[in-house]
């Protein structure tokens, strides 16, 4: 028989499975003979089908449908029209008890296979046990928790199920006896045990709970447990037994908060000195390794709210040396703010004071060789410590050595020892301390690669302040022998020139020319002091032997000084004569200007001849010098003679040898040869160079040539007046 097939069950899975069962249901029912064969003949057409393909018609227009329909639309409609919708199963009534016993029986058996399907789904067991709750068969219940829990003993949700059960049945043996088996098994389980005190303390049974409690605690839980034992022995006023279970919390977790709400505990039942005693247990429990700034701010605001200020303030100060910067921040804002509410400006400063000095720790932690840091370091203990304080930090500083002896690593790390041994001599007053101090840097500097001559002076010094001359004059004779240099020997000279110790100087003299022979200031400075002692010729032969060394490093300012001397002793031909030797080793122009208006001044009759003959020599001597400037320098320095003293022929003869002044142009070439263009520059040419009169003939006829063109221009541009002018 044909069925008729909807719309929406063309394309659908459902519709071929009902047909087929359809088909079973037909077969398999008992009942008429046209049933039957009904549907015999619909599973022969099925068989016939199967054998004989129907032929597929072809397809002419294969363009798209206007209207495309989706198998989403089919779906959609069908369930709008509600096409597939079953109706909900009648519901039964049970009359009487055989049904119910039938309705049990059938129920049971689906719990039964659906465990036996599989055992291990524990909301199959927890439903079946529900079920017979709620018939009242406790017995069965339980029976069906217990095999279950034999099952998988470690669902924490099978063994809440089965408390709550007996719970709610009001079976408190039962419950209790399921508690202690669960807390044994899985003593882990906080839950457990929480539904268990909770349990007892609703009963009243408040000794059982504690006995819980104390079963509990034996496996040392987490801190949320020890708190509810807590607050439940405070819900009882047992403020002392709270107190003991806060001894052994403290112990299990030995953390700061935990402290910290034990002494709050005994704060806020107003034991104080247990709270103090606590506080202090914990300062001496955590010790210097594992200080925390919470425990030490609680601590102070514990000591502020008792206005014990100066307990508070000591217990900051005593954090905040030991902790460090980048931990304390805490700290330090609550310091800052007590001390603004109930300290003076010493105080605040001495907040200041600290945190600048826990960052200069850091500082010379992360890197021991910054001397810089120990410099601002040591400022700020100097300003605001004791003795011994500073001492120890100086002592820290000096301790970090730089690692190369170079002495550019030197040059900072030695003032930490100069610090050091002012403040013991200036500050703290101690001069044993501060010799201590000098001699062991002097020790300390390796003398053989290089030294601060700084040291050895204010070490000396510094004796001589404590009127040690001996001691002094060793200090600087030992710098001499291991470590000579040119500012020891000055100033070991100065000293004894104060003493008026001629001859000590004389002697160091003497050491200083043997160590630095070219040292023109040291021969200019020996001979000064010979002449001040009047000893003439001595002074004499020191510049002779001055000037007879082979390298010198100032040679103009030795000769100069060596001339000086001799004009001072009126020994004019003595000073003609170092002109004439240092004008053999020198042709420099300042020389010739320097020896002509020495003639000059001389005052001597012929001096303006002598003078004049000394410039004509040097003009001679300087033609075939090639620095034009010099020579310009020194006819310029002649005209200016001639013009004071001279008469208007020497002006003349001068004006003559001035040189012209002319603009050229020359190549500059790079430092690797390559042409950089042109630059220009002035040249002198000299009218004596016979080489050069060429050049100011054309120069001259150059000169007349541009004089005529000008000529010729100013009288096109004016004919009229030349026309007038002939007439004329």
């Amino acid at each position: 028989v044909p069925l008729p097939v909807p719309r929406s069950c063309l394309f659908s899975e459902s519709f071929v499975v009902s047909v087929s069962s359809q088909s079973r249901f037909l077969a398999s029912v008992p009942g008429t003979g046209v049933q039957r064969s009904a549907a015999a003949d619909m599973a022969a057409s099925t068989a016939a089908g199967k054998q004989r393909i129907p032929k597929v018609a072809k397809v002419k227009n294969k363009a798209p449908a206007e209207v495309q329909i989706t198998a989403e639309q089919l779906l959609r409609e069908a369930k709008e029209r509600e096409l597939e919708l079953l109706p909900p199963p009648p519901q039964q009534k049970i009359t009487d008890e055989e049904e119910l016993n039938d309705y049990k029986l059938r129920k049971r058996k689906t719990f039964e296979d659906n465990i036996r399907k599989n055992r291990t789904v524990i909301s199959n067991w927890i439903k079946y046990a529900q079920w017979e709750e709620s018939l009242k068969e406790i017995q069965r219940a339980r029976s069906i928790y217990e095999r279950a829990l034999d099952v998988d003993y470690r669902n924490i949700t099978l063994w809440l199920k089965y408390a709550e059960m007996e719970m709610k049945n009001r079976q408190v043996n039962h419950a209790r006896n399921i508690w202690d088996r669960a807390i044994t098994t899985l003593p882990r389980v906080n839950q457990f045990w929480y539904k268990y005190t909770y349990m007892e303390e609703m009963l009243g049974n408040v000794a059982g709970a504690r006995q819980v409690f104390e079963r509990w605690m034996e496996w040392q839980p987490e801190e949320q447990a020890w708190h509810s034992y807590i607050n439940f022995e405070l819900r009882y006023k047992e403020v002392d037994r709270a107190r003991t279970i806060y001894e052994r919390f403290v112990l299990v977790h030995p953390d700061v908060k935990n402290w910290i709400k034990y002494a709050r505990f005994e704060e806020k039942h107003a034991y104080f000195a247990h709270a103090r005693k606590v506080y202090e247990r914990a300062v001496e429990f955590f010790g210097d390794e594992h200080m925390d700034e919470h425990l030490y701010v609680a601590f102070a605001k514990f000591e502020e709210n008792q206005k014990e200020f100066e307990r508070v303030r000591v217990i900051y100060k005593y954090a905040l040396d030991r902790i460090s910067k980048q931990d304390a921040q805490e700290l330090f804002k609550n310091y800052t703010i007590f001390e603004k509410k109930f300290g003076d400006r010493r105080g605040i400063e001495d907040i200041i004071v600290s945190k600048r000095r826990f960052q200069y720790e850091e500082e010379v932690k992360a890197n021991p060789h910054n001397y810089d840091a120990w410099f601002d370091y040591l400022r700020l203990v100097e300003s605001d410590a004791e003795a011994e304080a500073v001492r120890e930090v100086y002592e820290r500083a000096i301790a970090n050595v730089p690692p190369i002896q170079e002495k550019r690593h030197w040059k900072r790390y030695i003032y930490l020892w100069i610090n050091y041994a002012l403040y013991e001599e200036l500050e703290a007053k101690d001069p044993e301390r501060t010799r201590q101090v000098y001699q062991a840097s002097l020790e300390l500097i390796p003398h053989k690669k290089f030294t601060f001559a700084k040291m050895w002076i204010l070490y000396a010094q510094f004796e001589i302040r404590q009127k040690n001359l001996s001691l002094a004059r060793r200090a600087l004779g030992t710098s001499i022998g291991k470590c000579p240099k040119n500012k020891l020997f000055k100033v070991y000279i100065e000293l004894e020139l104060q003493l008026r110790e001629f001859d000590r100087c004389r002697k160091l003299y003497e050491k200083f020319l043997e160590f630095g022979p070219e040292n023109c200031t040291s021969w200019i400075k020996f001979a000064e002091l010979e002449t001040i002692l009047g000893d003439i010729d001595r002074a004499r032969a020191i510049y002779e032997l001055a000037i007879s060394q082979p390298r010198l490093d100032m040679p103009e300012v030795l000769w100069k000084s060596y001339i000086d001397f001799e004009i001072e002793q009126e020994e004019t031909e003595r000073t003609r004569n170092l002109y004439r030797r240092l004008l053999q080793r020198t042709q420099h122009v300042k020389v010739w200007i320097s020896f002509a208006q020495f003639e000059l001044s001389s005052g001597k009759e012929g001096s303006l001849t002598k003078c004049r003959q000394i410039y004509e020599e040097a003009n001679k001597t300087m033609r075939n010098c090639e620095e034009k400037e010099e020579r310009l320098m020194l006819l310029e320095s002649w005209r200016s003679f001639e013009e004071e003293f001279g008469t208007a022929s020497d002006k003349e003869r001068v004006d003559k040898l001035m040189p012209e002044k002319v603009k050229k142009r020359r190549k500059v070439q790079t430092d690797d040869g390559s042409d950089a263009g042109w630059e220009e520059y002035f040249d002198y040419i000299f009218p004596e160079d016979a080489a050069n009169q060429p050049n100011l003939k054309l120069l001259a006829m150059a000169k007349l040539w541009k004089k005529q063109q000008q000529e010729k221009e100013d009288a096109e541009h004016h004919p009229d007046e030349d026309v007038d002018e002939s007439e004329s």
